[in-house]
């Protein structure tokens, strides 16, 4: 629409000159080829403006060759410089502006942020500068973002050596004395600690009277935490005075994070809170969360807004796992990308955006590094733009992040990364749809070679093409051993399971590893714990679970190992009960959390359950464990129905992750309302044979007969509960005896 080759940039002001600068910067950043030589020149006038009231709201005027950005002050003229450079094309015919984007703007969402913690739990922060801190937030700030968020006052604020500052207040403080210049707010997540009151109010007066800048309180009320709720507040409200004597001005924001999930802290938090501490701005909800959103929201006083803490930055134990209304993500993709690998999930975060924004004021996200960097300028534009369509949002991101590439490819390539976590990777081709967009981008656009933010995608569109050619090719080296073992030839089987990768499949792991390094050396991406210094397996580490197994074929080697070493009377039967180990007749029944879908129970779950994975865990998936129980439904019930039981003394079999404890006397199993235990945990038969042939160390398998008449014409209807701790399963039989 405009030529935007050549700019004369007008200002008087400093918040004007200001802008100016970062516009200009940005504006150079992106040119990497020699712009065409052109006598048109275009003016961008930046205009500071006392009549617009808030200083999250600008204006955009374009008239002929001109462009006029108007806001408050720097504020809202860095979210002006940030629409113009999202609607500017970059390619080598020229710069131009694509669209006419005239028109005054304002929030949706009043508080819009990230949390972008200073410590080594994060995957990548703790290696900045400064100087980079204050880039990324600039960057944020030109999707809407107003806030961002320090990690501080930990009990254990451990060290590591890619650390560059002596201290974390003395990091805050250069940190907020960059970003301020932007005129963004600050927040701090401090943790009450396991101090006392006096000591912790110590800590944080030592600490907020060394730093100029603080704009919110934030002290989660679980993990960590695990006071009452009602010494919660009165910590919160002592350390809040503290805090006031070198910032007057700021918000106190406690969490309804509870440390006993949905139980009795929830309560004691809501009637503290119907007290009216004026003391207390806003109540911060997340992971952990006492109560779900909508209940907090009618329960609290509506004199205090609600500010959400959504966890866009994990995949699996966490507030929203992948497909978090189903926690469906396919092992085999949980296993070797694990909870913090790179994850633009932009369908997903929409969904839950509309669900829980009409309860809230906004939103700090809760973030580990730059693994969901795509998520994080998602969720920002939904705060300012909620009626954005993502296309619109990815295309700005790709114009802002990935100049010169083609914008429609780039964003079906961001959008594909989501959908290459659908059901099975080896039975999902798009895969290899989304690794060709991004080789095809690499290929059309050298200098991507060297972009962060392309690497990210790159390397995870390698990581998803890994898991789905390595699972179709061990599945078939599975399905050739199984029809030899039929016959014994023990030594044939582990002949085909041992067959290695080949070539193509070695290169593409070897690509992996370079980009991952690349990652690290140019953004401080720690992609593994030896090299790059992850704080752990499961903090985005994926060069260290990338290689986990995805099939049973480390444990299929496992058990034939075991079964030469029975006597050859007791082999053959071993073998044909190590095949037949998941296999019903027609007339029973087999379920498992792994491999069946929560729609096959026929019976909706009740909200909130748990997925406790266990496929990433170097400790566990060893090639001890089958795939069918690397998955552990937790929750305080299971329910699921079925038919077709016209046999007779069935038995029911449940495998289960035993967490024995005294207090519990109400674990109980029902079948068509009929009560087939119910007492201490767990009650059952241990099938002690099972246990050692076919399951998993940290395992029981506990059986219980049904009585015939406890099942009507075939059908029945389980339900299994305990409201105290929850009930641990990964697999269910329902067999004759």
């Amino acid at each position: 629409m405009l030529n935007m080759n050549n700019c004369n940039l007008i200002f008087v002001s400093s918040a004007e000159e200001k802008a100016a600068e970062v516009f200009r910067t940005e504006m150079n950043r992106r040119v990497i080829e020699p712009i065409p030589s052109e006598n048109h020149t275009c003016n961008i006038v930046f205009k500071q403006n006392n009549a617009i009231a808030d200083r999250n709201d600008y204006s955009i005027e374009i008239k002929a060759d001109t462009v006029t950005l108007e806001a408050q002050g720097i504020r809202g003229l860095i979210y002006a410089v940030g629409m113009l450079l999202r609607k500017t094309e970059f390619s080598r015919d020229g710069i131009r502006l694509i669209e006419d984007v005239s028109g005054y703007y304002s929030p949706y969402m009043k508080i819009r942020g990230h949390q972008l913690g200073w410590r080594t739990t994060a995957n990548s922060y703790e290696a900045w500068t400064t100087d980079e801190y204050a880039q990324y937030i600039k960057e944020l700030m030109f999707f809407g973002c107003n806030v961002f968020e320090h990690v501080a006052c930990s009990d254990k604020p451990e060290r590591n050596r890619l650390m560059k500052y002596d201290s974390q207040a003395q990091f805050i403080e250069e940190c907020n004395t960059k970003a301020k210049e932007f005129d963004i707010d600050i927040s701090y997540w401090c943790p009450h600690g396991n101090k006392s009151i006096e000591e912790s109010i110590k800590e944080k007066d030592d600490f907020f009277s060394q730093i100029s800048h603080a704009d919110i309180y934030f002290p989660p009320g679980s993990d960590p935490g695990d006071f009452p709720a009602e010494e919660s507040i009165r910590r919160t409200i002592g350390i809040a005075e503290a805090i006031k004597k070198y910032h007057p001005d700021v918000k106190v924001y406690p969490s309804a994070q509870s440390p006993d999930g949905f139980g009795p802290w929830g309560d004691e938090f809501i009637n503290e809170m119907n007290k009216l501490p004026d003391e207390i701005d806003g109540v911060i909800t997340g992971p952990n969360c006492a109560m779900p959103l909508h209940e907090l929201r009618k329960r609290l006083p509506l004199k205090y807004p609600v500010r959400l803490y959504p966890d866009i930055t994990h995949n699996v134990r966490c507030e929203y796992p992948v497909h978090f209304d189903r926690d469906d993500w396919h092992y085999s993709l949980a296993a070797t990308l694990s909870r913090e690998a790179i994850n633009p999930r932009p369908t997903e975060y929409r969904t839950i955006h509309r669900l829980t924004r009409q309860y809230i004021v906004g939103s700090v996200s809760y973030s580990e590094g730059i693994s969901d960097d795509i998520n994080k300028f998602v969720w920002s534009d939904m705060d300012f733009f909620p009626d954005n369509s993502l296309s619109d949002t990815l295309a700005d991101y790709v114009r802002l992040f990935f100049p010169y590439a083609d914008t429609k490819k780039a964003v079906d390539g961001i959008f594909g990364l989501e959908k290459n976590w659908e059901g099975d990777p080896a039975e999902n081709p798009h895969i290899e749809n989304t690794h060709r967009i991004f080789c095809e981008l690499a290929a059309e656009n050298d200098y991507l070679s060297e972009n962060t933010r392309f690497l990210m995608c790159l390397f995870r569109a390698k990581c998803d093409l890994l898991v789905r050619n390595r699972r179709l090719f061990e599945l078939g080296l599975i399905s050739k051993a199984k029809k030899v073992l039929k016959n014994m030839q023990t030594d044939v089987a582990k002949e085909i399971l041992s067959t290695p990768y080949d070539e193509n499949y070695n290169n593409l792991r070897k690509e992996i590893s370079e980009i991952g390094h690349k990652l690290f050396e140019k953004a401080g991406l720690q992609l593994d714990v030896e090299n790059y210094c992850a704080n752990g397996w499961e903090r985005g580490a994926t060069l260290d679970t990338i290689d986990n197994p995805v099939t049973d074929r480390l444990y299929l080697l496992d058990r034939i190992a075991y079964a030469e070493t029975l006597p050859e009377s007791e082999k053959e039967a071993f073998i044909k009960r190590l095949l037949e180990r998941n296999k019903t007749k027609i007339n029973e029944y087999y379920y498992s959390v792994a491999e069946n879908s929560f729609a096959e129970l026929g019976i909706p779950q009740e909200p909130y359950f748990y997925m406790d994975f266990q496929g990433d865990r170097p400790n566990v998936n060893n090639g001890t464990i089958p795939m069918s129980m690397v998955k552990v439904f937790d929750h305080y019930s299971f329910r699921m129905k079925t038919g077709g039981l016209t046999g007779k003394n069935y038995k029911l079999m449940l495998n289960i992750k035993p967490r024995y404890r005294e207090e519990v006397t109400d674990f109980t199993i029902k079948i068509n309302e009929n009560v087939l235990y119910q007492g201490k945990q767990y009650g059952g038969v241990r099938d002690e044979k099972f246990e050692k042939e076919f399951s998993a160390p940290g395992f029981e398998m506990q059986c219980y007969d049904i009585p015939d008449e406890f099942i009507e014409n075939g059908c029945i209807e389980l339900e299994i509960k305990e409201p105290k701790i929850g009930i641990m399963i990964s697999e269910i039989f329902i067999k004759e005896a």
